[in-house]
């Protein structure tokens, strides 16, 4: 840990119990769980809708913590030998310590959010930055207030960048992740209908995603996808710096209509055009030619986006044959199962994805089907995006699609899809293995995705026996 405890004493004062130390020691081990506590760790408990880390004081302070935070609002005893600080907010306090760790250490951070694509663009980067040595990338969903602290945390001087993901459920929570980490580079991947029940309009969620640049450094960039009318104008009330805009030739960026919003700002242009070529699987970028590491045409633009980054931290990338990317599971997974191949989308959807993924799909040669699920936090467009979906599934020509329903679409999912050769609308992943194992044949195709709540991850075992 790259801070000692002069620095804490700047942040909140003398400690509440006035030991002598030694104001040059470094800080332990920072930990906010209780069942991975370690001697000499320094502790700090979290407060949750159902724990309260204060519980575990004596706990920790028996496994021979070096100091801890204590919240102002808990009631209950502190260990008297116990070396603490007591603050308002013990997650603030948290990012605050996050924050002067990443500032010692003084390492580039690109932080990235967007409705669709977060975690994918995450690891190209992660991947396309590797030679210039460790990159300390968000793991799994750690992208929230407690992640992105936890991520900067784990980062050393030994290593070379910090790669970021920002979720988002509501307005100011990126704006708190951006003043944790500082960003030098700031990644909109895009704004889409995720979340659109909640934040209630795309313009919402342009203004949110915008955020991101709340604490980018003045001298930072924003690099996003050229031709959304909306997220420039949210990032023209924000942001004064750089923007980087990168275009695909021929590529919309809204799959679900509004093709044209750009003209408006008939003064940008994008900086970088690339071509692709999706049947040979490679993409332009300047005067070089890369393989895409990831299928589909969704992902030739956050490979797109990932090289941009790498551009602008100076990194040469003439040799991307090798790159290794560790996606997680549920995400962008093409797994042969049996005689069938199965594109595992199962980590989560919402409109943009879910087409990207049919479309995906049905690049595939051979019959194609589909194991969809309920899309949620749409709100009131919940049953029209569903539709605008499942119509261009039809447009696409698949074979087949069951639908896991859990909501008041079905009426409307049943119209849709009955076109279908195969079609069915049924409440469990069970019912949908049931169903689709009855329509296949050897050599078929098969997407699964629906939002996490679903479960449609439980569907990939029956289609394996």
């Amino acid at each position: 840990m790259y801070i000692n405890f002069k620095d804490l004493i700047k942040l909140w004062g003398k400690p509440a119990n006035q030991k002598e130390i030694d104001l040059n020691l470094p800080v332990g081990r920072i930990s906010t769980d209780s069942r991975t506590i370690e001697q000499g760790d320094f502790f700090v408990p979290l407060v949750g809708n159902k724990f309260d880390g204060h519980d575990y004081l004596d706990l920790a302070f028996d496994i021979g913590i070096q100091a801890a935070i204590v919240s102002e609002q808990f009631n209950g005893l502190v260990p008297t030998d116990l070396l603490h600080w007591v603050v308002p907010d013990t997650l603030y306090a948290y990012q605050q310590i996050a924050l002067l760790h990443r500032r010692n250490l003084n390492l580039p951070v690109v932080a990235v959010t967007g409705s669709v694509g977060k975690t994918t663009t995450r690891e190209l980067i992660r991947a396309i930055l590797s030679p210039l040595g460790e990159i300390v990338s968000s793991k799994d969903n750690e992208n929230n207030d407690v992640g992105v602290p936890k991520t900067l945390l784990s980062g050393s001087e030994t290593d070379a960048a910090f790669v970021i993901e920002m979720g988002m459920r509501g307005f100011g929570q990126i704006e708190r992740l951006s003043r944790v980490a500082e960003p030098d580079i700031a990644v909109i991947t895009n704004v889409g209908q995720a979340h659109i029940g909640i934040l209630g309009s795309r313009e919402n969620i342009a203004k949110a995603k915008s955020e991101i640049t709340s604490n980018l450094r003045s001298d930072g960039v924003v690099i996003i996808p050229f031709g959304d009318i909306l997220l420039e104008k949210a990032l023209l009330e924000k942001w004064s710096g750089r923007i980087v805009r990168v275009a695909i030739k021929d590529f919309s960026l809204n799959c679900l209509g509004s093709n044209n919003e750009h003209f408006a700002f008939q003064d940008i242009q994008p900086d970088y055009i690339s071509q692709v070529d999706m049947q040979n699987n490679f993409i332009s970028f300047e005067e070089s030619k890369f393989k895409l590491p990831l299928e589909g045409r969704h992902n030739a633009m956050n490979f797109l986006i990932a090289l941009t980054v790498a551009k602008e931290l100076g990194l040469s990338i003439k040799n991307l044959d090798k790159l290794k990317i560790n996606m997680p599971i549920g995400r962008n997974r093409l797994v042969t199962c049996g005689q069938y191949l199965v594109l595992d989308e199962t980590y989560n959807a919402s409109p943009e994805s879910v087409i990207a993924s049919l479309e995906l799909l049905v690049s595939k040669p051979g019959r194609h089907f589909a194991v969809l699920g309920t899309m949620l936090e749409l709100g009131s467009e919940s049953i029209s995006l569903h539709q605008k979906v499942l119509q261009r599934a039809v447009e696409l020509g698949l074979n087949g699609i069951v639908f896991v329903s859990c909501g008041e679409e079905s009426n409307i999912i049943k119209k849709t899809i009955k076109v279908l050769p195969n079609h069915d609308v049924v409440r469990t992943p069970r019912e949908a293995a049931i169903t689709l194992l009855s329509w296949l044949s050897p050599g078929d195709n098969i997407l699964i995705k629906g939002s996490r709540k679903l479960e449609l991850e439980k569907v990939l075992p029956f289609i394996k026996q």
